[in-house]
C-alpha cells in the first residue's frame, strides 16, 4: 500500500500561509497595523516567507516529499535561521525574546500540521490493515 502524498503546491501554500499567520499574530500582539499598514505587514512577512520558500526550493531540488515530518523539521529550521538573518540584515528587530517566540511558534505551525497528517496516515493505515 502506498501513502498518499500531498501536492507540492499545497504544501508550499500551507507553509506560506502559516508563516503569514505567525507574522500577523506578532503584529497584532504589538498593536501594529495589519491591514491598515500593508507595507509594514509585508516588511514583517518577507524575511520568513523568503526563507520558507528557499527551504522548499532546496527540498524540491532534492526531490524530497515536504509533507513528511523530518523534511518539515528542515523547513522549520531553515525558515527560522534564514528568516532571522534576513530580518537582522534588513534592520528589523531580533531580540532574544523574539527569536525564542519565532522558533517555538514556527515549530508549532510548520512541524505541527505535519505531525497531524502523520497521525492521520498512521490511523488510516491501521484501519485499512
Amino acid at each position: 500500500m502506498t501513502e498518499t502524498r500531498l501536492p507540492v503546491a499545497l504544501v508550499v501554500v500551507i507553509d506560506a500561509i502559516l508563516v503569514a499567520v505567525f507574522c500577523v499574530i506578532g503584529r497584532l500582539s504589538h498593536a501594529e497595523g495589519v491591514f491598515s499598514d500593508i507595507p509594514g505587514l509585508l516588511g514583517t512577512i518577507w524575511p520568513f516567507l523568503v526563507a520558507v520558500l528557499a527551504a522548499h526550493a532546496v527540498l524540491l531540488l532534492r526531490r524530497t516529499s515536504a509533507d513528511r515530518l523530518l523534511p518539515g523539521v528542515v523547513i522549520w529550521a531553515v525558515t527560522v535561521v534564514v528568516g532571522l538573518v534576513l530580518r537582522a540584515l534588513s534592520g528589523q528587530g531580533t531580540a532574544l525574546a523574539f527569536m525564542i517566540v519565532a522558533t517555538l511558534t514556527l515549530a508549532l505551525f510548520l512541524i505541527g500540521w505535519r505531525a497531524i497528517v502523520a497521525l492521520v496516515r498512521r490511523v488510516r493505515g491501521r484501519v485499512r490493515s
